[in-house]
């Protein structure tokens, strides 16, 4: 961890960062180191203030010893075990002034034109005035007037007021997002802008509200940045419909009360008084009390307003409409005057009996849909008096203003205007006579209850009285007075009461009430009796509990539902009621605070039930251990659990939280100590990675009230992915014959549980029958039941189950018997036949019967053998996909840093080149010299002088293509900071190659197809600086994963360390064709660094030599260790330990190689004899006695020869130089061999190499190695060829040089799409691309062996052949690497179509755009390269040919105008060396 700090000192501001002078900081600073990794920087009073936290190194400490590099940008820190460089600034990750300025950070300042946070001397122009903030106040502010506008007005004049921003002289321009751009008016503080035009403003529409914000941006003409931004609002009135919105709008909306519309521009209202702008001026409705309208009733509706418009000659009248229901009804109305409106006489109505009140919205409209204002949501209420009022109680019981009353004649709830005068009488609320008749009780609860009283008796009825006092002292229950409480009383409808304590006499009754007064009319009497119970209790399950509580405990007893209220105590802890019957109560434990027997006490109501029950509180359970303590994401496995106390628990459970979600899942309880739980799922989104494990949050029991098991802290429950399976191809369909097993392929079919040996429990069923199951890693293998015919296959395992199609099941079909008839009798003709033949051999010649039988013999064995290789191939087709891409996933990808790849690509071959290196030169000539180059370096960044120098050194006829290629790489490297430059110049040559190659008549198709000249080895340095990133980021992964794929997949069978042929190979010419026995070992290994860690199983070939078998050790135990910092193999000799103690050191030759008839056979484990599940251990190169060479056997082809021979690492131009040569040894003529003898030696076996008919069968593991590879190859070819490369874009690079291309053809007038396409070609993929892929190690730190190149190779041919627009007719006779992907190349050919057409569609980069970009990969790579060191290898040149390049400079006139020519010669003569 790294705390960056920013010390205080005298001098020290934002840009300027106090100095920490050289590797030994300033004495008066002192670095402290803390114990977690961090670093604290003090100055010299300790107020240092902390900005920043960098995790630097691994937890763990920091040590003392820390030194910068030599530019003071970087800081060298140590921990234990680490060495790491930390920047001492990284001002980029701020992207705006006040992020920049408000981090703290003191290196970090502003530079205001390019919109950046950087260090002062990196801001171009930073001592200029306002370039460069350096404190928060100093941060660019803009204002405009006016800041909105309406959409619909065009080109409206714009003044911006800028605040700290520096001179503008290069020019400005607005921009309006990505609406419009023009040119900006800078006028002293002032910038002038021009509102976009009609077509360009954005079209608002009334969803999106009235008004759109953008974003209003100033953008330097000199830097091409945006530098400063506003927010700026087009606002749109005329989506406002009412005039309260339109007004209270905060822009400048006006509304036009007699045209009923919103405007921003009050000239186009009617009238002027018809223009409204206050809201208090708005026609509009005033709030009302309740507007009360009974249904089927004819009623005016009057309404207050204010400011009603009067309707103008030709406009309509007011109208009100009511939506009742759902349906519209509209009815005239009459305006009074301007704040009164009445909607005519009407009745309305509603359907149904279910509503007695309707709110109705109500809408006043005129001129038929110019709407008013209803600010107060008035609403009109429709009501029906007789609606859910079907008693005198209820009717008397509604809202006063309803004027409802009870109609006695019918019985009806009415309006007084609906009930017969004469015929009945009408109750009213507020009438003399209020009172109804006739109360009747509907429902007692409870009928039962005890003697003692206390019980809340509940009586619904009709007509129970208006108010409390009614019923206040008039109700007794079974003769017992019931007191009424205030709380239960529902008017009219119910009355609630406590009873008294009864008499022994008394045992049932009825409920008898009178209301007000006790008449017989205010009388009523219940229909149901209530009972007098006596409760009794008889036993309680179960009698035992945990102390936290939450047991359900019953109690038994009889007639314990009477009564109302129910209190349970166990001692004085409550048991909380739960439920009842008359023969039991359910209740539930509360938590004790300790372990002891309480005596159980019921009470009902006043009633206490007395019996001597126990309840004991004893310790809550412990879980001891699970196991196993894994699952899989959908849980269900079973989990055995041991404690203490489980069988207490009524219903455990088992429970994991994950991502705040949480899943349960049951239990069973065995005993008191054991139990059995399903794991319960983990709850993961759809997006989540099926191959993670996880850990869940939380993982613990749900026991009861027991809350310290809820989450168990001392395990480590891990879930592994789900079991994925494959599906039984696109059909879907599996055919197979009786007895055939179903193999189900899949992974994460065994959990990878640390110490193996755990598998899970499938079940796999085949229709209704299940099957049993043998389980490996990446299959089930499931012996199909005793079926025919179509069924379903099932599997399940866990909480899932997966189905991967139908088995069809096709029965064994007998023949017929006319069928076994006819085979009979043409068997037993063939069989006379072949008698007779027989016979007259025998008779013809007893010697050409032997011979039949011989050639006979040998045909057995080549159709056997051919059999057996094609079933070989089909299989490890089979079987190789799926290993390879499991092998791949998750090693690291050891790429190269930028200098290293490209200097393998600028110069391939030369490890140490000048330009990596500081320049060498006398002491006495540094000054001159270095003042001489500096001179060159001026005249090389001039594009006159440049231009010509190299056309001269092209024109020289010794001047060679290997010369070319240099002095472009190193104008390459010398410009590596000036891309823009670089470019302009590359654009120039291309160009001048362009007109030259289409002068000379040459076919236009051949242009950059090979690196002629300068121009086109400047394209390849062009595109391997601006492709890193890509690289990196996005082509990097296939191609790595390509090499591997190649390696893997090549080292799984033998390959001969002397020819390099393999038995696994994309190359027809190296293929070893003949059979090799083998056998795969798995060794253990001791790793060389560390003895005592754990032994390391490394696969092994028992044909491999012993440098092969160290090469393979060390990539197991190495695997994620780049190539360059691993051992090598010839430093380490491989030690065998026996189980004895003994130790061996095996070697390629020793004492113990075989010679026969001059051919020396490298040793193998086989010759050893080493068995499978050895111990070896990489030691450091020794020797012993036993192991000692004898030098007159072995003079010339010593270990080191052998293994310089097999690591070849020279130039990976041409193939035939990385095929070892096989001579034999000069003194002895011993010749050495691996697996197969070289074809020129004449003395091989019969059936060392087979015969040539044999060995061309050999050619089909061709295929069966190119299917393998097949996934690799496609996902390298779909990354290059696709525009959307996994998140990232395209480099702009490429679109850039394409356009440039397309432009050319234009300008010539060259419209043939072949030879743009082939341009385009020529240009990138056969330029670059098939570079990368011949050559990994130009991007990665890997090791390529031959047989691994020479498949590349194959691959990179078919990537040029995919780029061809020609056809290829292919016979029996062509090469085997064109017919092995004849068929796969026309789709490769459309995704290059695909791929240039894309790019082709993508809007042009302009030229700013492309220098900003190119700015930005010269200030990234500034320093990689010594510029120095470059130029004067490039002034090499000028020694050779400074006549013929002086020449030139002094007949051009542009030349003689800059005196180039005199420029030159004085840079020549300080170069000199007798100057």
């Amino acid at each position: 961890m790294l705390l960056r700090t920013g010390a205080c000192c005298t001098g020290c501001h934002r840009g300027y960062p106090m100095q920490l002078q050289s590797a030994s900081l300033n004495p008066r600073d002192s670095i402290r180191k803390r114990e977690q990794g961090e670093i604290r920087v003090d100055g010299p009073r300790g107020n240092a203030l902390q900005y920043e936290t960098v995790q630097v190194v691994d937890p763990g400490p920091v040590l003392r010893d820390m030194a910068f590099s030599k530019d003071h940008e970087q800081l060298y820190i140590m921990s234990e075990r680490q060495l790491t460089r930390v920047p001492v600034e990284s001002c980029g990750q701020y992207r705006s002034c006040g992020e920049c300025l408000g981090s703290g950070d003191p290196h970090c300042g502003w530079c205001v034109l390019h919109n950046t946070c950087t260090r002062k001397e990196r801001c171009e122009r930073s001592k200029e005035p306002r370039r460069f903030a350096s404190e928060m106040k100093q941060c660019v502010r803009l204002t405009v007037h006016p800041n909105n506008i309406s959409v619909s007005q065009y080109n409206v004049l714009l003044v911006l007021e800028t605040y700290n921003v520096p001179e503008l002289s290069a020019g400005v321009n607005c921009t309006f997002e990505d609406l419009s751009e023009m040119d900006g008016l800078v006028v002293g503080n002032q910038i002038q802008c021009y509102s976009p035009a009609a077509k360009e403003v954005p079209r608002i529409i009334t969803e999106n509200g009235d008004h759109h914000v953008v974003q209003l941006q100033l953008k330097s003409k000199e830097t091409g940045m945006t530098f400063a931004s506003t927010s700026f609002v087009f606002y749109n009135c005329s989506v406002h419909n009412s005039c309260l919105s339109c007004v209270e709008s905060p822009y400048r909306c006006h509304w036009c009360k007699y045209r009923h519309v919103c405007t921003h521009d009050p000239k186009t209202c009617s009238f002027q008084e018809g223009r409204v702008k206050l809201p208090e001026d708005c026609p509009q409705l005033l709030r009302v009390d309740k507007i009360l309208v009974p249904v089927e009733v004819i009623k005016p509706i009057t309404l207050k307003a204010k400011n009603l418009p009067q309707p103008q000659s030709g406009q309509r009248g007011y109208e009100c409409i009511l939506n009742i229901q759902g349906s519209e009804q509209r009815v005239p109305a009459l305006r009074f005057n301007s704040s009164s409106v009445q909607c005519q006489n009407t009745s309305y109505s509603y359907e149904g009996m279910e509503i007695n009140n309707l709110p109705v919205e109500l809408t006043v409209v005129w001129n038929g849909h110019f709407n008013i204002d209803n600010p107060a949501q008035n609403k009109v209420h429709l009501y029906k008096c007789g609606a859910m009022r079907e008693s005198c109680g209820l009717c008397l019981k509604a809202d006063p203003d309803f004027a409802c009353g009870w109609c006695q004649s019918p019985g009806q709830c009415t309006l007084r205007q609906h009930c017969p005068a004469q015929e009945s009488r009408w109750l009213e609320l507020s009438g003399a006579n209020s009172k109804c008749t006739n109360p009747r009780i509907t429902e007692i609860i409870p009928v039962t209850g005890p003697r003692e009283g206390g019980t809340k008796v509940t009586i619904r009825g009709e007509n129970l009285g208006l108010e409390f006092r009614d019923i206040a002292s008039h109700v007794k229950v079974a003769g017992v007075e019931c007191s009424p409480l205030v709380d239960g009383y529902i008017p009219a409808e119910q009355i609630v009461c406590e009873m008294g304590e009864a008499k022994p006499s008394q045992h049932a009754g009825f409920v008898e009430i009178c209301v007000a007064v006790c008449r017989p009319e205010f009388m009523a009497r219940s229909s149901q009796l209530y009972y007098f119970m006596t409760l009794t209790l008889s036993d309680l399950k179960p009698s035992r509990g945990p102390m936290s509580g939450g047991t359900q405990v019953t109690i038994t007893g009889t007639n314990l539902n009477a009564g109302s209220n129910v209190v349970v105590m166990f001692g004085k802890q409550p048991c909380l009621f739960h439920r009842r019957s008359p023969s039991y109560i359910v209740c539930n434990t509360t938590s004790s605070d300790e372990v002891l027997e309480m005596k159980v006490s019921v009470q009902v109501d006043r009633a206490k039930i007395h019996q001597d029950l126990v309840f004991q509180y004893v310790e809550d359970p412990t879980i001891v251990r699970i196991e196993p303590e894994w699952s899989i994401i959908s849980g269900n496995t079973p989990i055995a659990v041991w404690g203490t106390h489980l069988d207490l628990i009524q219903n455990p459970q088992i429970r994991a939280k994950h991502g705040g979600k949480e899943h349960i899942n049951i239990c069973e309880v065995l005993n008191a100590t054991e139990m059995t739980c399903q794991a319960p799922a983990l709850a993961l989104g759809p997006d989540h990675q099926s191959d993670l494990t996880e850990r869940p949050e939380e993982f613990g029991f749900i026991l009861d009230n027991v809350q310290s098991l809820l989450i168990l802290n001392k395990t480590n429950f891990t879930y592994y992915p789900n079991p994925v399976f494959e599906a039984f191809g696109p059909s879907g369909i599996l055919e197979l014959k009786p007895g055939t097993p179903i193999i189900l392929k899949g992974k994460n079919l065994i959990p990878p549980v640390a110490g193996g040996n755990v598998k899970l429990n499938y079940t796999v069923l085949v229709g209704e029958k299940p099957c049993t199951v043998t389980v490996s890693d990446v299959q089930l293998l499931c012996e199909s039941p005793n079926l025919i015919g179509r069924h379903k296959v099932m599997a399940r395992v866990g909480g899932m189950e997966y189905s991967p199609g139908m088995v069809y099941i096709a029965p064994d079909s007998p023949l017929s018997l006319p069928a076994i008839v006819s085979i009979a009798v043409a068997g037993g003709l063939l069989i006379i036949f072949i008698v007779a033949v027989l016979i007259a051999y025998k008779r013809k010649s007893r010697e050409s019967d032997l011979t039949l039988k011989r050639l006979q013999m040998q045909m057995d064995n080549l159709e056997s053998r051919v059999a057996l290789e094609c079933k070989e191939a089909f299989a490890e087709l089979q079987t190789d996909i799926h290993e390879l891409t499991s092998d791949l996933d998750g090693a690291g990808i050891p790429f190269l840093d930028y200098r290293t790849y490209t200097m393998r690509v600028l110069f391939p071959g030369i490890e140490d080149h000048p330009v990596l290196r500081d320049l060498e030169v006398p002491g006495y000539r540094q000054e001159r010299v270095e003042k001489g180059l500096k001179l060159f370096a001026q005249l090389i960044n001039n594009k006159v002088f440049l231009l010509s120098f190299i056309r001269t050194l092209e024109s020289q006829r010794s001047f060679s293509m290997r010369d070319r290629g240099n002095v472009a790489s190193l104008i390459m490297t010398v410009l590596q900071s000036k891309l823009e430059y670089a470019t302009d110049v590359l654009k120039q040559l291309l160009a001048d190659l362009i007109d030259k190659n289409l002068e000379s008549k040459n076919h236009p198709k051949l242009l950059l197809r090979r690196t002629e000249s300068v121009a086109e080895k400047m394209l390849t340095n062009w595109f391997t600086f601006l492709l890193y990133k890509f690289l990196k980021e996005c082509a990097g992964e296939p191609l790595f994963s390509l090499f591997c794929a190649i390696k893997q997949q090549m080292e799984k069978g033998p390959i001969d360390a002397i020819t390099g042929e393999a038995r696994y190979s994309l190359s027809e010419d190296k293929l070893i064709r003949q059979q090799i026995d083998y056998k795969t070992l798995v060794l253990s290994c001791v790793s060389p660094d560390n003895a005592n860690s754990p032994e390391v199983p490394v696969k092994i070939l028992n044909c491999d030599t012993i440098t092969q078998v160290k090469e393979k050790i060390l990539d197991a135990i190495f695997k994620n260790v780049p190539c360059s910092h691993r051992p090598k193999a010839a430093d380490m000799d491989l030690e065998w330990r026996q189980g004895s103690g003994a130790r061996m050191i095996l070697q390629d030759e020793d004492i113990t190689t075989k010679i026969e008839n001059d051919w020396k056979r490298l040793n193998t484990l086989a010759h050893y004899q080493v068995p499978d599940g050895s111990v070896v251990a990489l030691v450091s190169k020794q020797v012993t006695a036993y192991n000692a060479v004898n030098n007159s056997t072995v003079s010339r082809t010593s270990a080191s020869k052998y293994e310089n021979m097999i690591r070849y690492t020279g130039s990976p131009d041409s193939l035939r130089s990385r095929t070892p040569m096989i001579t034999p040894d000069l003194e002895s003529g011993v010749k050495m061999w691996h697996l197969v003898k070289n074809h020129e030696h004449g003395d091989q076996k019969e059936g060392d190499r087979g015969s040539k008919m044999v060995s061309e069968i050999y050619l089909t593991r061709l295929l069966a190695t190119k299917g393998t590879l097949q996934k690799f190859v496609d996902d390298l070819f779909e990354t290059i060829f696709s525009t959307a490369h996994r998140g990232s874009a395209l480099p702009l690079a490429i679109k850039y040089m394409f356009d440039f291309l397309d432009e050319q053809a234009d300008k010539h007038g060259i419209h043939d799409p072949h030879v743009r396409h082939t341009w385009k070609s020529n240009c990138l993929p056969l330029r670059f691309w098939v570079n990368m892929i011949k050559n990994p190690q130009f991007v990665f730190d890997i090791h390529k062996n031959s047989i691994t190149d020479a498949c590349l190779s194959v691959v990179a041919q078919t990537f040029m052949d995919s780029c061809s627009t020609s056809e290829h007719r292919l016979g029996k006779d062509s090469p085997s690497n064109k017919l092995l992907y004849a068929k796969d190349i026309p789709s490769y050919k459309n995704w290059v179509e695909r791929y240039y057409s894309d790019i082709g569609k993508m809007p042009a980069i302009s030229d700013q755009d492309m220098n900003a970009y190119l700015a930005e990969q010269s200030r990234m790579h500034m320093n990689e390269f010594n510029t120095m060191s470059a130029l004067s290898e490039i002034f090499s040149y000028v020694g050779k040919y400074s006549e013929e390049i002086l020449g030139p400079l002094d007949h051009d006139d542009q030349c003689g105008k800059q005196k180039l020519a005199y420029k030159l010669e004085q840079v020549i003569t300080l170069m000199s060396l007798d100057s």
